[in-house]
């Protein structure tokens, strides 16, 4: 058992390893963040230095230093944890999992049944699958000592995520579209959780929607 919050288990986890990937992260526990990936993320960090580990990469989030939202200023911290460590480390910044925002607009459909979004938030979503390829080569290459973005193939409005994502799924809902308010929203509206740095991923929205639908409404015809 591995406890980045109290540290259990730590130091066996590194015994004997050349590289530790970070992902680990308090992303449904919001309040347990700081315990987590601040102060968890310097108990790994000091565990794997005293490991003889030489080279961290750590996962975070394209647009935590962009977006005023409270869990990404958890996770620009962590980053300072890696940065100023001991162990050579690189830091990959991706955009948005599918998975994610699939599982919120779920319930929305759902229990509101209504489809709500500001129209011209953007967000570049990544296959899980790319970010890993990604990471192999960054553990292949050594460490680099820099922050790397990493993105989907694509940048999607609101309506290009929800149209898809109703016909995917068979569904007939409304959709709202409303300028919503705040500074966290006129940040993605800015485009903050996009990213022009090359290469990106190749896993597009509706290629992860025919994967992920597809079968179930076979099985369901």
């Amino acid at each position: 058992m591995l406890d980045l919050a109290t540290g259990e288990g730590l130091a066996e986890a590194v015994a004997g390893l050349d590289a530790v990937v970070h992902l680990a992260s308090a992303t449904r526990q919001y309040r347990k963040a700081a315990a987590v990936d601040v102060a968890g993320t310097r108990r790994l960090v000091t565990a794997a230095a005293q490991a003889g580990v030489r080279h961290v990469v750590y996962v975070s989030i394209v647009g935590i230093d962009r977006v005023p939202f409270g869990y990404y200023k958890h996770k620009l911290a962590a980053e300072q944890v890696v940065r100023s460590g001991p162990v050579p480390w690189t830091i990959l910044r991706a955009t948005q999992f599918p998975q994610l925002l699939d599982e919120r607009l779920l319930p929305m459909a759902s229990t509101l049944g209504v489809l709500l979004g500001d129209p011209e938030v953007k967000m570049q979503l990544v296959d899980p699958r790319d970010v890993a390829d990604r990471i192999a080569g960054m553990l292949a290459a050594g460490p680099s000592r820099a922050i790397e973005e990493y993105g989907g193939p694509e940048v999607l409005t609101f309506a290009e995520i929800v149209e898809p994502w109703l016909r995917a799924r068979g569904k007939r809902r409304p959709v709202l579209r409303l300028r919503l308010p705040g500074a966290t929203v006129r940040a993605m509206r800015a485009g903050a959780l996009t990213t022009d740095a090359v290469p990106t991923g190749t896993r597009t929205w509706r290629e992860y929607l025919a994967e992920r639908y597809e079968p179930m409404r076979r099985s369901q015809a």
